[in-house]
């Protein structure tokens, strides 16, 4: 894992000052890689990098020159299939002399030009700078979990792994746009190509950005096709090929590393296979607990662990080291994220950099093997309509009746969940359900409802288009976002087996009824996973990583959040602080739970305070 930036001039003009403007940004990458930190000039271009070494100790400096043809590069990542790479270029004349992944970037491009990106497998961020044809490419791996940025203004272009330092040289005005902030209310992050600032952009997943003197293009170099893919049968004996080869690559690294494991399926699945695959390699997992009973889940994780014969690290988080820890957050990234996650997720993080410099992770196995309630939802909406509607009246006055409960994921929150959305059609339910600040709580805010897509296909199956649109959209941007920036905060990277290309087309490959059944999620996951792990593990209750915030915030947590809700910068970008403060009385009652909607708002209120103690340099 790296940081990497980088400011490129198409008209070839010299700039004097262009090298102390990227040593600024590598400044604010510092803490993705702190074991070195590079730059790289041509007459038209500097780019830079700072290193957090796991493959090729020794040779893995970057960026990268060709000194033929002046080439540089810089990666961001690690290159899973290096070994094969290495040895094709070898064939085709081109020998890569440094043990490294990452070296063999730069020959590949020379040898296939702009489509080397589809030959690439891994988690990666790359920017090549060709000084022949002054052009720039960037592009980002296939399930967005390397984030890269951009701005380009007239003949000139900057690059960024963060928003903090694709920003930190502050040499042009800065304009929040107010589209993209109305989605990340609603969703709780941005779509891409949006950032919070107008002038910037980031790269999609599985894209590639040209820009030069005559422009800017992007083209989707790859994209899960689950709602064309032929649908088969799956065999458990292929998918155990498939899956052990990507934790196998994923763990080829020449540092410690270990798992991050919460008891739940995926990330113990992940354990348990990395265990099978390095049997004389010993490696150590990280959970994080909650004094809250119905939010901690060290007991599972340390039943995983022990079955396993794997050391467990625990680190317990409390409401007081909420307000420093997502303030901090906000800081290095440059940007809000509405997902309270981020807060444990950064805690255990800082823990398992105290031992490790690489992490394995379960993230992804939800949107492709079909782990969601609201995927169970969707399957059983139609039927629901076709009840009478006296008896659907019936039940849904007996759910509304429910009292407000402070306890996870309650049969209660999701019933009320499936109800305010079972009026709706497909993706606009799906997209309600899958809210942060849903529609209601946008117009007491006085904020806008953001655009939404067109119609979907009426050919595809719902469920495949519900998991594409949370594979791109909230997994990309939101849970990849959450796992990048908590774990670049301590330089530790993380890895995600599930979503290693063989793995996400294999699971495209699945019918419906081995993603969903009923009520049971993961259908076929759950059968494979029987191979490796006790069945009360694999059928246990889903949780997922949260945070006991509903009672934080009516509690220890209550006056910071009336300060930070308070903030009249929030009227700046069209959130009514008396309406948030209204809300957080209501929340406070009990009437409702309003946490997630209030943590949202509360994050974008540290932004914009991160935002106006930003230094500022006259425009150039």
């Amino acid at each position: 894992m790296c940081g990497i930036c980088g400011i490129v001039a198409f008209d070839g003009a010299p700039d004097a000052a262009r090298r102390g403007r990227a040593e600024s940004m590598l400044r604010a990458l510092g803490h993705r890689g702190p074991d070195e930190v590079r730059l790289e000039d041509s007459p038209s271009a500097t780019l830079g990098a700072t290193r957090l070494a796991i493959r090729g100790l020794d040779s893995g400096s970057q960026p990268l020159r060709d000194d033929e043809t002046g080439v540089l590069a810089v990666c961001n990542g690690e290159i899973d299939n290096h070994a094969e790479l290495r040895a094709w270029l070898a064939g085709r004349g081109r020998p890569v002399p440094l043990d490294t992944d990452i070296a063999v970037v730069a020959p590949l491009y020379l040898e296939c030009g702009d489509a080397f990106v589809e030959r690439l497998v891994g988690a990666f961020a790359v920017a090549i700078w060709d000084p022949r044809s002054r052009r720039l490419l960037l592009a980002r791996d296939r399930a967005g979990e390397r984030p890269l940025f951009y701005a380009r203004r007239g003949d000139e272009a900057r690059f960024a792994s963060e928003v903090s330092a694709a920003v930190a040289d502050a040499a042009t005005p800065l304009t929040p746009d107010r589209d993209a902030l109305a989605h990340y209310l609603r969703y709780g992050c941005f779509a891409a190509p949006s950032t919070s600032f107008s002038e910037l952009r980031r790269v999609r997943p599985g894209e590639v950005v040209t820009l030069d003197g005559r422009g800017t293009s992007a083209r989707r170099y790859w994209r899960l096709g689950i709602a064309e893919a032929a649908k088969e049968e799956p065999s458990t004996d292929r998918f155990d090929e498939v899956f052990r080869r990507a934790v196998l690559r994923q763990s080829e690294v020449d540092v410690p590393f270990g798992v991050f494991l919460s008891g739940g399926i995926d990330s113990s699945l992940v354990a348990a296979v990395m265990k099978a695959v390095r049997p004389g390699h010993r490696f150590g997992a990280f959970t994080v607990r909650f004094g809250e009973a119905s939010y901690d889940e060290g007991g599972f994780a340390e039943r995983v662990a022990q079955g396993l014969g794997l050391p467990l690290a625990g680190v317990r988080l409390t409401a007081d080291r909420v307000p420093e820890t997502i303030a901090k957050l906000v800081a290095l990234a440059g940007e809000p994220l509405g997902d309270p996650a981020w807060v444990p997720a950064s805690v255990l993080a800082s823990r398992a950099a105290e031992e490790v410099k690489v992490v394995l992770v379960g993230e992804g196995a939800d949107e492709i093997f079909g782990g969601y309630p609201t995927y169970i939802g969707a399957r059983i909406s139609e039927r629901w309509r076709r009840v009478p509607g006296p008896v659907r009246g019936l039940v849904e006055r007996a759910v509304r009746a429910w009292p407000v409960s402070d306890r996870k994921v309650t049969i209660s929150f999701l019933l009320k969940r499936f109800l305010d959305g079972a009026g709706l059609e497909g993706m606009e339910r799906h997209r309600l359900w899958t809210s942060n600040v849903p529609p209601d709580i946008l117009a007491r805010l006085g904020a806008e409802d953001p655009a939404t897509g067109g119609p979907a296909s009426p050919e595809a199956d719902l469920l495949d288009l519900i998991q594409l649109h949370d594979l791109e959209t909230s997994l990309a941007e939101g849970l990849l976002t959450k796992a990048d920036r908590a774990g670049m905060q301590s330089s530790l990277e993380l890895r995600a087996p599930f979503l290693d290309k063989d793995v996400m087309e294999f699971a495209a490959t699945l019918p419906a009824s081995q993603r969903i059944r009923g009520v049971t999620t993961k259908v076929f996951l759950k059968r494979f996973a029987l191979r490796y792990l006790p069945r009360g593990i694999v059928h246990r209750k889903k949780r997922g990583l949260s945070v006991p915030l509903a009672s934080w915030l009516r509690g220890p947590l209550r006056d910071w959040a009336r300060g930070r809700l308070a903030s009249p910068r929030l009227a700046s970008v069209g959130v009514d602080p008396k309406a948030a403060l209204a809300i957080l009385d209501e929340h406070r009652s009990s009437a409702a739970d309003r946490s997630r909607a209030l943590w949202t708002v509360i994050v974008l209120s540290e932004w914009l305070e991160w935002l106006a103690g930003r230094p500022r340099t006259p425009e150039r």
